[in-house]
């Protein structure tokens, strides 16, 4: 079950395929302050392994939680500094 997070942008990359959902997350991430929440909407699959691959190798970042239904995925990532 998806817990509510405080989200501070919706980033919506909704019909765009790899790389491009990582590109705009890691854009969207770096304008954002300390503990801000990224969440991010896509419908590429592959947007699970991609963004959870660029999160677990990026310094400063936080992948909360991944959620997916009906065709959409959803992202949770927090700046953490």
């Amino acid at each position: 079950m998806s817990t509510e997070y405080d989200v501070t942008e919706t980033l919506d990359v909704k019909g765009q395929s790899c790389p491009m959902p990582v590109v705009k997350t890691k854009q969207a991430i770096d304008d954002l302050a300390e503990g801000d929440v990224l969440e991010v909407v896509a419908t590429d699959s592959g947007s699970m392994s991609d963004i959870d691959g660029w999160a677990a190798g990026t310094d400063g970042v936080d992948l909360l939680e991944q959620v997916e239904g009906d065709g959409v995925y959803k992202h949770y990532v927090q700046k953490t500094d």
